[in-house]
């Protein structure tokens, strides 16, 4: 996980001559190696591959749609893979795939329970901010100046959160980000104000009101 930072490794970088990353044995474990699917010669009835078992498939009109799905079903009965027909949908102009809704008119998130997430009080340790900011990950290219809203708490650490546990300071922290509007920098001046919390907590609200009006991103012509 990566905390705080700008960038940095999602994944360790093999290093040369590392025994444990090098290639399995080809006479022990064949299994193991890998490959691409063997060429055949054939043309790819959708020009891609498909997601696990999920295919989408996407025409310009009818008459094309129906010509490229008669070509899917020529190639399952070739390789005797059989489709379910009630879990199948034809000529939509609208589907759900991967937690995105894809029409002709772009790509938009679709949560699976939005409700979960805008009423979601702010979170109470750091795991629990964690937690939240991962779940927006998905969607965050859908949310303008995503970064510079999850940037304030990502820098929030857990010996905060342990004063921010105390009933008190929670209730004055959320009065006082409640009563500032916009202009955080007017909490400053009260000594009790913690400008920091009020920031966490404005850029919390802010983040569940924009992943709830979740634009379309248009597809690249």
């Amino acid at each position: 996980m990566l905390d705080n930072a700008l960038y940095g490794f999602t994944r360790i970088p093999q290093l040369e001559g590392d025994p444990v990353l090098k290639q399995p044995d080809p006479e022990t474990s064949p299994d193991l190696i890998p490959s691409e699917p063997k060429d055949d010669g054939k043309k790819s009835v959708l020009g891609r591959r498909s997601y696990i078992d999920d295919i989408l498939i996407t025409a310009e009109s009818w008459d094309h749609l129906c010509n490229r799905v008669e070509g899917l079903l020529d190639v399952c009965d070739e390789w005797n893979l059989s489709i379910s027909v009630v879990k199948s949908f034809w000529g939509k102009d609208q589907v759900e795939y991967l937690g995105h809704k894809v029409s002709s008119h772009g790509l938009e998130a679709n949560p699976k329970d939005l409700s979960a997430l805008t009423d979601l009080p702010f979170p109470g340790s750091l795991r629990a901010m964690q937690s939240f900011l991962g779940s927006l990950n998905y969607y965050s290219k859908f949310i303008e100046d995503y970064a510079i809203y999850a940037a304030v708490l990502y820098e929030l650490r857990e010996v905060g959160f342990a004063a921010m546990s105390k009933p008190e300071t929670r209730s004055r922290i959320q009065n006082l980000a409640a009563a500032v509007g916009d202009d955080v920098e007017e909490a400053g001046k009260s000594a009790e104000a913690d400008l920091r919390w009020i920031r966490a907590q404005k850029s919390f609200s802010k983040l569940k009101e924009k992943v709830a009006s979740t634009p379309i991103l248009r597809h690249f012509r």
